[in-house]
């Protein structure tokens, strides 16, 4: 045994040599060794002494560990003794100030001042080096020192918990200035140390009691707009003092504001007698009107307050309410200097209110509801006397929801059907925003100049996706009048409510519309002069009765009552096929056009109408004059005669029905046509 322990203690030697090195002393021991059973037993005896150590290492950190909690204890003891000295130290200045008043009235006056002053200067070094000391344990919050005149006034721990689910999120520990509240976290490890975790203002907080509901006990609520925040303390009693000393620190802040301003306006200077009088006379009056105004009233004392509870809770009607109350109390009163002095304190609160009224009609925060959702803010704002504001605002926000509604429609399937989905999620977008609109600003008519230019504003982004989709992508006539059909009778619904946006429309509309009957008119004409290249005149023969009733059914459509009388034996039509496809042709364009036409259209469908008309016109007095055939001479003359007395009179008359009036420029055309049947060559005038 003791020759184990003896080369137990030459091993530990040599490993704890400062110059050891392992590599050298493995080579010497593998030299020195008799096989393997020698390496195992030294490598025990190495992992025993490893052993050994790791449990003295352990035993050593246990017994400091020890030591630096009696360390701690004695801190925290001297910590305590130094608040208690801080408590004598206010304690003293207390009775020296009240010394120093007393011998304010005795002949020792000065010296009695200058005491004072000394302890005063006495007393805030002592603040200073109590707030310097305590937060040396706070990490990041160095600055705090910077601002003169701050000092500590209480502080302890307490538990902060989530405000929605009432889930325990950390430990705190809160130290409360003369001018603010600040929150640090302990850090891990570090036994009465903490970290900067927030600074508050105790002009812009409000301090809540929660009500007692087992077991979220002893809270309490600090509201700070836009958040707030929880806590809870150890037992009522620290609830009930944390609560005392947070009132009674905002109401002591709010009195030394008050006070260093009348220090900060002097007083005022006699120069000679009469001066003196005129003040003292101001005065007198001066008092004579504070003492009409009774401001001592609980309600107006802790409005401010309120004022900030209500906001912090977003309770904007009950705000409203407060600041109504007291506008409706002073409306009479003069502007004394106590009235001035509480306007100063509400007027900051007010702004506050209106900028989280505005934030409330930013568009991501009521977007989604719809108009109806912005109309709590905008009351409020309208009460608060900022009409004109909350107007803007309303209809800022009302024009990002147009907007977002048109872009998030999906674009698929026909042209017709998109335009049905658009018209309707625009026009009912713009219908219920108007309504709205009069009921939030019935009494403000000088707002609803605003809303017709935003009205506009708002249907140009709507023609914008309908032009987008209707004439960009060269729909054809057909699709794009009952486009421009379908859009027009959604635009006419807004008459229910007195708003009357048609013209406007048409005007958003009249160069596209321009352009896609200017377009149709040169395809027909295309399409007439192809056909007129290969005309034969030759009769029609639809081979079956089925197709001649189909040809009866499509003129009767097309407003031709008597197309009997030119209709043979055996499905034999004796007019031709150019003539009867220009018929159906025209007509149909007449009918699509006038389910676009409005005024500023008339001028371009009538010069259509005409341009088509004459190349049919052309067409029949050039086969006049260049046939020799007699027979085929009295067969083209019987088309001119269905042309002139059948066709165009029909297009005149549904003209005049589509349009509200005759066309001149028509009735000379059929004029000059009669003219061809006699003298072949007239329409080369034309």
């Amino acid at each position: 045994m003791a020759e184990i322990s003896g080369s137990l203690l030459r091993l530990r030697r040599q490993l704890e040599y400062s110059h050891f090195e392992a590599e050298q002393y493995v080579k010497l021991l593998s030299q020195q060794s008799d096989g393997d059973r020698d390496l195992q037993e030294h490598r025990q005896r190495i992992q025993g002494l490893a052993d050994e150590t790791a449990q003295s290492l352990k035993r050593n950190v246990y017994q400091n560990y020890r030591q630096f909690i009696e360390t701690a204890k004695e801190i925290s003891y001297l910590e305590g003794e130094m608040y208690q000295l801080s408590h004598i130290l206010t304690e003293q200045k207390g009775i020296m100030e009240s010394v120093a008043q007393t011998l304010l009235h005795s002949d020792r006056s000065e010296a009695a001042r200058e005491l004072k002053a000394a302890f005063h200067e006495e007393a805030e070094e002592g603040k200073a080096r109590n707030l310097t000391t305590l937060l040396e344990k706070v990490e990041g919050c160095k600055n705090l020192l910077e601002t003169p005149g701050r000092y500590l006034l209480y502080n302890g721990d307490l538990t902060e918990f989530d405000v929605d689910n009432m889930v325990l999120i950390q430990k705190v520990h809160t130290f409360l200035m003369n001018d603010c509240l600040l929150i640090a976290t302990p850090l891990p490890n570090r036994r009465g140390m903490y970290k900067y975790n927030a600074l508050y203002n105790l002009d812009d907080l409000a301090v809540v009691n929660v009500k007692e509901n087992s077991p979220m006990k002893n809270m309490f609520k600090i509201l700070m707009f836009p958040e707030s925040r929880i806590f809870q303390a150890e037992n009522a009693k620290i609830k009930k003092e944390w609560l005392d000393i947070l009132e009674e620190t905002k109401k002591n802040k709010i009195l030394n504001e008050k006070s260093k301003k009348e220090d900060n306006l002097g007083s005022p200077t006699m120069i000679d007698i009469t001066s003196s009088c005129s003040l003292n006379e101001k005065k007198t009056i001066r008092e004579e009107k504070e003492e009409k105004i009774n401001l001592s009233f609980e309600w107006i004392q802790e409005l401010p307050d309120n004022l900030d509870v209500c906001i912090a809770q977003r309770n904007f009607e009950g705000a409203v309410d407060l600041l109504a109350k007291l506008n409706g109390y002073l409306q009479d009163k003069p502007l004394t200097y106590s009235v001035q002095d509480l306007r100063a304190r509400v007027d900051p609160r007010v702004r506050h209110l209106t900028n989280v009224l505005v934030f409330e009609l930013s568009p991501e925060r009521s977007l989604r509801g719809g108009p109806k959702a912005t109309r709590r803010a905008v009351s409020q704002l309208v009460r608060l006397g900022q009409s004109t504001k909350a107007c803007g605002l309303f209809l800022q926000n009302r024009a990002t929801a147009v907007q977002t509604a048109i872009r998030q429609l999906r674009i698929e399937g026909a042209t017709l059907l998109y335009v049905h989905k658009l018209c309707n999620v625009f026009f009912t977008s713009l219908l219920e925003t108007a309504k709205e609109f009069e009921m939030d600003f019935s009494g403000n008519s000088g707002c609803y100049s605003a809303f017709i230019v935003w009205s506009c504003s708002a249907l140009k982004l709507f023609v914008d996706a309908f032009t987008k989709q209707v004439f960009d992508s060269k729909e054809n006539l057909s699709t794009a009048a009952e486009c421009v059909k379908v859009a027009k009778e959604h635009c006419k619904h807004l008459s229910e409510i007195g708003l009357d946006l048609t013209f406007i429309l048409h005007a958003f509309l009249v160069k596209d519309l321009k352009a896609v009957l200017q377009s149709n008119k040169d395809i027909i004409i295309e399409a007439t002069k192809h056909r007129n290249s290969e005309e034969m005149w030759r009769k029609m023969n639809l081979m079956t009765p089925e197709a001649l009733g189909k040809l009866k059914e499509e003129m009767q459509n097309c407003g031709v009552r008597n197309f009997d009388q030119y209709v043979g034996e055996d499905c034999w039509v004796n007019l031709s096929y150019t003539i009867v496809a220009f018929t159906k042709q025209i007509m149909f364009f007449l009918e699509e056009a006038l389910k676009l036409y409005f005024p500023e259209l008339h001028m371009v469908l009538l010069e259509s109408l005409i341009e088509i008309i004459l190349v049919a016109v052309q067409h029949v007095d050039y086969s006049l004059r260049c046939e020799q055939d007699a027979e085929k001479r009295g067969f083209i003359r019987q088309n001119a005669s269905f042309l002139y007395d059948i066709v165009l009179p029909v297009v005149e008359k549904r003209f005049e029905e589509g349009v509200g009036k005759p066309a001149k420029q028509l009735q000379d055309l059929r004029n000059i046509s009669r003219l061809v049947r006699v003298n072949p060559g007239t329409t080369s005038i034309v």
